[in-house]
């Protein structure tokens, strides 16, 4: 990646010397037409230098490395909206749905670039939720009045607690994120905000307090942002070439989610990249006093993400998430299950 310094003063100094070059071509255009020639091709040289720089970039082995070509004052969207539908098939046969919708409106805005450092100030927006179950709907946003139903109304006030606060954050060209500070700010005026909620009892407000703090903190969101806007190998990688991931989503480590990535296609200033993988097929059973209990469960997930090639910064991601979990008891004579689908939808600018 080219500093964005480096980048604004030769553009400058272009500027300059091709202001300077076409009115010396102008004077001593009569005289020497070759000295026109040799001067204009040193300015399209340059010029194609400073077109052809991205921050996702081939080597001359064909292999892409992705940084970071950000502008100071711009600011850069990062919002994220996840949808599940849960559908249950009692023993009986009867089905049941479930759907919640949850929406975090999130800004990047580059305030200062130096020694490749750039100071980012994260803006938290609006949040949004929304469920419907057994054909009610219940609706929490930030950018509306406060629900009438207390209980609602005790979330919303929460959630306004959160938005329109930010974080100062540091990261480097290559996307590593050095630091990210601000919390006690918004951690008080929660706490804050509880204190005027009628009903909330001391150990009520404990425990919202430190679940906010557990979700919402330096190494929470450290790891959110970089497994969302650093998806390339340190390495890097071939169009066509296949990378993994795999994370352990069990306690005893013995179950993991696999990722596969491979870049798709680039073209139009746009780097695209398909994501498959899952968890295979997990089975177990057990018997106790003549009562089998079976479960299995597998999820297969897909979908793409897409980069902005000039700058770097993820433009939109969209994954499709399926679990399945079956689970049965049988005593030898008769035998019950009840299965479950979830469909969830994961997406980053949709």
């Amino acid at each position: 990646m080219k500093k964005l310094s480096i980048i604004t003063v030769t553009i400058l100094s272009i500027i300059s010397c091709n202001s300077k070059k076409e009115k010396k071509i102008a004077s001593d255009k009569s005289n020497s037409p070759n000295k026109e020639q040799t001067l204009t091709t040193d300015t399209e040289e340059k010029k194609t230098s400073l077109e052809s720089s991205f921050a996702i970039e081939k080597d001359s082995t064909g292999v892409y490395k992705q940084h970071f070509i950000l502008e100071k004052g711009i600011t850069y969207p990062f919002t994220t909206y996840q949808k599940d539908v849960i559908n249950m098939t009692s023993p009986t046969g009867e089905s049941q749905s479930a759907t919640s919708e949850t929406t975090d409106n999130v800004t990047f805005t580059v305030n200062d670039i130096k020694d490749d450092i750039y100071d980012i100030q994260i803006n938290f927006v609006s949040k949004k939720a929304s469920q419907s179950t057994n054909g009610q709907n219940i609706s929490i946003d930030t950018d509306t009045p406060a629900p009438k139903n207390e209980e609602l109304k005790n979330k919303w006030t929460i959630d306004k607690a959160l938005v329109n606060n930010s974080l100062q954050m540091k990261m480097d060209k290559t996307g590593k994120i050095l630091s990210i500070t601000g919390f006690e700010n918004i951690y008080n005026k929660i706490s804050s905000t509880l204190n005027k909620i009628k009903g909330a009892t001391a150990e009520i407000k404990k425990q919202v307090l430190n679940s906010t703090k557990a979700g919402f903190n330096e190494k929470v969101l450290k790891d959110q942002f970089t497994k969302n806007i650093m998806i390339l190998p340190e390495k890097g990688v071939k169009i066509g070439e296949q990378w993994s991931k795999s994370d352990i989503i069990s306690p005893d480590g013995k179950i993991k989610l696999s990722t596969h990535y491979s870049i798709k296609s680039i073209e139009k200033g746009l780097v695209t990249i398909s994501v498959s993988g899952g968890i295979p097929k997990q089975s177990d059973k057990q018997t106790q006093q003549g009562v089998t209990r079976s479960i299995s469960s597998e999820l297969v997930q897909n979908g793409t993400i897409t980069f902005n090639q000039k700058s770097g910064w993820i433009k939109q991601q969209k994954i499709n998430v399926t679990a399945t979990q079956t689970e049965s008891v049988s005593d030898g004579k008769q035998s019950q299950s009840i299965k479950s689908v979830t469909s969830t939808t994961i997406a980053v600018n949709p």
